[in-house]
């Protein structure tokens, strides 16, 4: 029997996100700091014939038709660079929240790629999975190395990954629907004309510092579209310990930095006492 391979699919945080100008396909230019986070979805392949998925976890029902799924979108991209590539049957576990500003469903096309590699002996630095990558979504470049970086472009160019501390914090979801197609739209054409996100520091304090004078130029059209993602970011900013606050991607998930698991872990407390439609999970996000 052949033996059933697993990977983590973690999720995707944009601790600064800049918009800084739109091309005439539609598809904006960004640049963003991404970390990761311990939170994350699984994903197995038991090697076999036919590709199949099923999905299970409490956010699978929220994950839409199967055959939409990037994971089945992720065999068909490599499919197309492969020949014979071998795929069979996946199980996805979803654990993170969907259309969060997460990139759960980018983690888990990324989480697939690197099954089918592990199965069809490819290096994970086969130019044919790069390839691949950028057909299946914008952040799946990204997040198929999982490491701290900065991304530019439309995703497609990633620079150097980075070693940066690792921070506890409160990931933070008021479960509203949101359209990232709106969000962008909201901007109306008004992109960043600050300079480019330079020299990221490696020291904990200093980063705070740094992060603090960048933030996420989606953040106000994503609260024109949904009020509450301020109020979560007001609940966010008040809770004892934390350090920083923002809204990952385009919304609505917000989350807050903190010194010590232990503080995220009370904030994570208090805050779910007193909102208990919110999805609140404390999580460890860097490198």
């Amino acid at each position: 029997m052949t033996a059933t391979l697993v990977e983590k699919a973690p999720a995707k945080i944009n601790l600064c996100l800049r918009v800084l100008g739109r091309r005439t396909d539609g598809y904006h230019l960004l640049e963003s700091l991404v970390v990761f986070a311990d939170l994350a979805d699984r994903l197995s392949l038991e090697p076999s014939g036919d590709t199949v998925l099923a999905t299970g976890g409490p956010f699978a029902a929220a994950s839409g038709p199967l055959d939409g799924n990037l994971v089945l979108k992720a065999v068909a991209a490599l499919r197309a660079r492969v020949l014979g590539l071998k795929a069979g049957r996946f199980v996805l576990e979803k654990n993170i929240p969907v259309a969060a500003g997460l990139g759960g469903g980018s983690a888990d096309a990324a989480a697939a790629l690197r099954l089918l590699a592990r199965a069809n002996g490819l290096a994970l630095d086969d130019p044919r999975l790069a390839a691949a990558a950028p057909v299946i979504g914008a952040d799946v470049p990204v997040c198929l190395e999982s490491r701290a970086r900065i991304m530019r472009g439309v995703g497609e160019e990633l620079l150097d990954a980075l070693a940066l501390p690792d921070f506890a914090a409160l990931l933070v979801n008021p479960r509203v629907p949101l359209s990232t197609r709106e969000v962008f739209a909201g901007l109306a054409g008004k992109f960043s004309g600050k300079p480019s996100l330079g020299d990221v520091p490696r020291e904990r304090e200093a980063l705070l510092e740094w992060l603090a004078a960048h933030g996420n130029d989606l953040t106000q059209p994503a609260i024109a579209c949904a009020p509450v993602i301020a109020e979560v970011l007001q609940a966010l900013s008040s809770l004892p310990g934390a350090r920083l606050t923002r809204m990952s991607g385009s919304g609505p998930t917000c989350f807050a930095l903190f010194a010590a698991t232990n503080e995220a872990t009370a904030a994570a407390r208090q805050l779910q006492a007193a909102h208990k439609d919110w999805w609140v999970c404390p999580a460890t996000v860097g490198a």
